[in-house]
């Protein structure tokens, strides 16, 4: 019987400290002799790598600059990492670098919890069972804006359109009926205040007489994410923490394995933040949070044992290994100088992919890069994930993409061998020196942050909110350039795409559902008696959650029970300016756009006319770059396979009669070329904008303009400028 076999009494009874201690100890180990090969050496790589760029400057081409100000080396070696390779630490101790578990997932895997969304409690409900009938281990409940703002569907502008309604003790019970608790975790994130979903869960679990103990997963609040993404909250962030006290002082005694923070990096990865300013302003929400609880009176393990962390996967794949695994430590000093032992200072981590790199058009890539996302997250040790449907920012998903999105993990899982190995990046040159740099430069942020006062006070100042800006707008102007290259956005656009339907709610008729439901619930309660209970929490100060659950039992709606907590509340709601929600390819997307509604509308577009000069060999590159870098802007190519002679082209040009003429050839034909067909074209078709395909050299630049060319065509070309333009003279745009 091998180790990932063994039963959980013979795992649980070996002391693995003392035998990893033992085997660190035994240093006698044969010499393999390699003599037969030739120890390579970088200077002898380094020189055969600069003769390959043909005079291109290595340091230029070899090294990747990243957003987080860190610096890609094009080789790592051991001599490079030697000093901070981990020679005495195990996975599961010390500072938790290498994982919060002694043995990873052998013998638990990460959780897979895809997340629920439909509009109706029993329909949620359904799909909750589905789901884990189909893999899932967690059931992830999503609810709708409208819940997590505390208001009941009745009074509610929208109902259903990101997750679940949720208003009455009869919409929970609903919900949860049936769910094995005990079994699977409960994952609810609640917003700006756990308290009133925590009370509604445990009352209606309550009168299904169903323990409390064992129910285990979070229902989880982040009033300062809520602050970042919405504004404002509907209560001040010193109420909204005395409602966090209250959750946890009660789920301690009543629901101990349930965790009520969630302090996720939601509105900071969709604001497009680089992963050092994602993880520090995260890390910088969670130390706040220890703050309130432990003002209010908790000790530090148990305000630490409250918080679940939600780190979003983004797309450079090696840096959010180095991430997880550079928070693990970061988060253990910091609970460390609060008190807290080792047993405090793990970290509980949901991944997730990243909103923020998912696209409208050719949405089926999303597939693609969701895998490396969860790929990553798990090679850096998260503890659960869920795996977004590929259509989510278009739509809820279906039971096609939820299925997809599901079976990666499964299949991560159970076909390719994730669970066997222990932190698998663990020794790489590359992903150990990563993790060192970017747990530096997460620290220095995070150290920077509590310099001004913490979280709040540096998002009151609008620091957090101004670096993420200069963030989105690099990222942006790299999408413009094609320097980052998005899939079927600004680069390989599929011009037989049709854009998937949104599916879109009858909201009205949800709502009536909902009014109709709600309605019928209330009816039966005794209303007196509802009011009373009611009037008393309004003037409680402590023992909130059990009068919410008393209240909630006696008819109470989630909308009346944040009125009556807000009831005695003072002091004015903080307001900051809003961290906004934005992707990558929006501003592709809504260029697109443009033109495919000005096509339908007018039956024209954009017309573009190849000049390939000479054979195909000659013009080929050029004219298939020339023909993907223009159809980003869904604008009409016609090939050719090339002319011979000047006059053809030019008569073929009139013939077809085109807003934009580019010419291609090579750069050693173009001297002879541009001078005499460019001005023809101008002369012929004036009002025509003529583009040569390539950069051309500064000694030939002015020659080329001043026989016509426009612009030109190339890698170092402003493609989202250039169709902007062509947009805006063909009157798509004013």
């Amino acid at each position: 019987m091998n180790d990932t076999t063994k039963p959980q009494e013979d795992i649980d009874s070996v002391d693995l400290k003392a035998l990893l201690k033992k085997a660190d100890a035994q240093t006698d180990f044969p010499d393999v002799p390699l003599d037969e090969f030739t120890p390579p050496a970088y200077d002898e790589w380094k020189e055969a790598c600069v003769a390959l760029l043909k005079g291109a400057p290595f340091e230029k081409k070899m090294y990747t600059k990243t957003y987080e100000g860190i610096t890609f080396e094009p080789m790592y070696t051991k001599a490079m990492s030697e000093a901070i390779l981990p020679k005495n630490s195990y996975p599961g101790m010390d500072d938790f670098l290498r994982g919060s578990k002694i043995n990873g997932y052998v013998q638990e895997p990460w959780g897979v919890a895809q997340s629920c969304d439909e509009t109706l409690p029993k329909e949620n409900n359904e799909l909750l069972k589905h789901e884990i009938d189909a893999g899932s281990t967690i059931y992830n409940i999503r609810l709708d804006t409208a819940t997590l703002a505390n208001k009941d569907a009745q009074y509610a502008s929208c109902v259903g359109d990101e997750g679940c309604s949720i208003s009455t003790l009869d919409d929970m019970h609903r919900l949860l009926n049936g769910l094995d608790l005990e079994k699977h975790g409960l994952y609810i994130y609640a917003g700006a205040s756990s308290l009133p979903i925590l009370a509604m869960t445990a009352a209606a679990l309550k009168a299904s007489g169903y323990s409390l103990q064992n129910v285990h997963g979070f229902i989880g609040a982040n009033p300062i994410g809520e602050l970042a993404a919405k504004g404002t909250n509907y209560a001040a962030l010193n109420n909204l923490y005395d409602e966090m006290y209250q959750s946890a002082k009660w789920t301690q005694a009543n629901m101990p394995k349930l965790k009520t923070i969630m302090a996720n990096s939601d509105a900071f990865s969709r604001g497009g933040a680089s992963d050092v300013q994602e993880t520090a302003y995260t890390i910088s929400v969670a130390a706040a949070y220890i703050r309130a609880l432990m003002e209010r009176g908790l000790t530090i393990k148990q305000a630490a044992g409250q918080i679940y962390f939600g780190f979003s996967m983004g797309a450079n794949f090696f840096m959010q290994i180095a991430k997880l695994r550079a928070v693990r430590p970061i988060w253990a000093k910091i609970v460390a100088e609060f008190g807290g032992d080792e047993e405090d200072q793990r970290m509980y981590v949901h991944g997730k992919p990243a909103l923020f790199f998912k696209t409208i058009y050719d949405p089926y890539v999303n597939m693609l890069r969701n895998t490396t996302e969860i790929f990553s997250g798990v090679v850096g040790g998260l503890d659960s994930y869920e795996n977004s449907p590929f259509d989510e920012p278009i739509r809820k998903g279906d039971e096609f993409s939820r299925r997809i999105a599901r079976n990666v993990q499964i299949m991560l899982q159970e076909e390719f061998g994730l669970l066997k190995p222990i932190d698998p990046a663990g020794g790489s040159w590359a992903v150990e020196t990563l993790t060192k740099e970017i747990k530096e430069k997460i620290w220095a942020e995070f150290q920077l942050i509590e310099g001004k006062g913490g979280i709040v006070k540096a998002l009151q100042e609008e620091y957090p909110q101004s670096q993420i800006t200069k963030i989105l707008e690099e990222r942006f102007k790299n999408a413009e350039y094609c320097k980052d290259r998005i899939v079927g956005n600004n680069m390989y656009p599929n011009m037989t795409e049709e854009l998937l339907d949104k599916r879109s709610e009858d909201h009205d008729e949800i709502k009536r559902q909902r009014m109709n439901a709600i309605g019928e619930y209330l009816n039966d309660m005794d209303d007196v008696y509802k009011q009373e209970n009611i009037a008393k929490l309004a003037e409680l100060k402590d023992e909130l959650l059990a009068q919410a659950v008393q209240s909630i039992q006696a008819g109470a709606t989630i909308g009346e029970i944040r009125a009556a907590l807000n009831k005695h509340y003072t002091g004015k709601n903080e307001k900051i300016t809003i961290i906004m929600p934005h992707r990558w390819s929006e501003r592709y997307e809504a260029l697109r756009q443009v033109t495919e509604s000005y096509k339908e509308k007018h039956k024209d577009n954009v017309k573009i006319f190849l000049a390939n000069m000479g054979p195909i060999p000659q013009h080929k590159a050029r004219a298939e770059f020339s023909t993907s870098f223009l159809q980003v802007g869904a604008f009409d190519v016609a090939p050719n396979d090339g002319f011979k002679t000047i006059n053809e082209a030019v008569a073929a040009a009139v013939k077809s009669n085109p807003d934009v003429v580019v010419i291609c050839s090579t750069d050693k034909t173009y001297p002879e070329i541009v001078p005499e067909l460019a001005p023809k074209l101008k002369q012929i078709l004036p009002q025509t904008t003529v583009y040569l395909a390539g950069a051309a050299p500064k000694d030939l630049e002015t020659t080329y303009r001043e026989a016509g060319v426009d612009d030109f065509i190339s890698v170092k070309a402003n493609c989202y400028k250039i169709l902007q333009f062509l947009q805006k003279k063909k009157g798509m745009v004013e």
